[in-house]
């Protein structure tokens, strides 16, 4: 039983920050013949954690891989949605998608001045082939999730805000006339979860449209200099928003719901 529960340990650290089910291992590794309790060990492994995540932010670009800023460096309006994301090693993209979404954080705050622009999940900092869970396709560092643009109840732009603490799971809900190309579909294999429960948690910040739009419209435009390739967001909203193009595309019934969020990547 003590093995099956290190192992769910070591398999859900390595899911969530790719090089926290090593260091698990290292942590029991050198405690192995010594009585510690659970706060040296918890002390312990955090430390070699700490230590993990400053080597992998230098080794990194061994893999050809570079780190989205945590937080404001002077040289863009963009920056991590939450150190969450840091913490846990999603912050990882190949220098051209860096520059791109760099570029269109710097494009939304000449358009709206005062504007930030916030990267939600990225990628793991090594290995091609190795998923970002829940994602399925951030395996290569190619891929980067945008938050939506917020505004007040009364229509003033809410800077760095985002309806749920992580950036995800806020959905926009269809209007009547909405494209629904999942409508009445039950796949029993899917991750389009639609988590109605949690919505009512959400803080009730209406969508800012004008700066939503217009980041699509540059990745459709102009994101195509830089390489962006595809944009995913649900049809629904790509059509309350007016925004239509061939980059601009729906990524399926059974991947997860993307009217929380904008999904950029760029090509090989």
């Amino acid at each position: 039983m003590r093995w099956l529960l290190t192992l769910a340990v070591v398999v859900l650290l390595t899911l969530l920050t790719q090089i926290g089910g090593a260091v698990w291992i290292v942590t029991l590794g050198l405690l192995r013949r010594r009585r510690a309790g659970v706060a040296v060990f918890l002390a312990l492994f955090l430390g070699l954690y700490a230590a993990g995540t400053a080597l992998s932010y230098a080794i990194a670009p061994i893999f050809g891989r570079v780190p989205l800023p945590c937080f404001d460096d002077g040289t863009s309006r963009l920056k991590m949605q939450s150190p969450l994301f840091c913490v846990l090693n999603r912050q990882y993209v190949v220098p051209e998608l860096k520059e791109a979404a760099a570029a269109l954080s710097r494009h939304v705050d000449q358009v709206f001045p005062g504007t930030t622009t916030l990267a939600l999940d990225a990628n793991f900092p090594f290995f091609d082939g190795f998923p970002l869970f829940p994602h399925l396709s951030h395996s290569d560092g190619r891929k980067l999730d945008v938050a939506f643009f917020y505004q007040d109840a009364e229509g003033s732009y809410k800077d760095k805000a985002t309806r749920s603490p992580i950036g995800y799971f806020a959905f926009e809900q269809p209007r009547p006339d909405s494209i629904l190309p999942c409508r009445d579909r039950e796949d029993l294999l899917t991750l389009r979860w639609d988590l109605d429960f949690l919505q009512s948690l959400w803080r009730p910040l209406p969508l800012e449209e004008g700066r939503t739009a217009e980041a699509l419209r540059w990745l459709s435009a102009e994101g195509s200099g830089f390489g962006i390739e595809k944009i995913f967001v649900e049809p629904h909203l790509a059509q309350r928003l007016g925004v239509e193009a061939e980059s601009i595309r729906f990524q399926g019934c059974r991947a997860a719901r993307h009217d929380d969020h904008i999904h950029m990547q760029v090509g090989k």
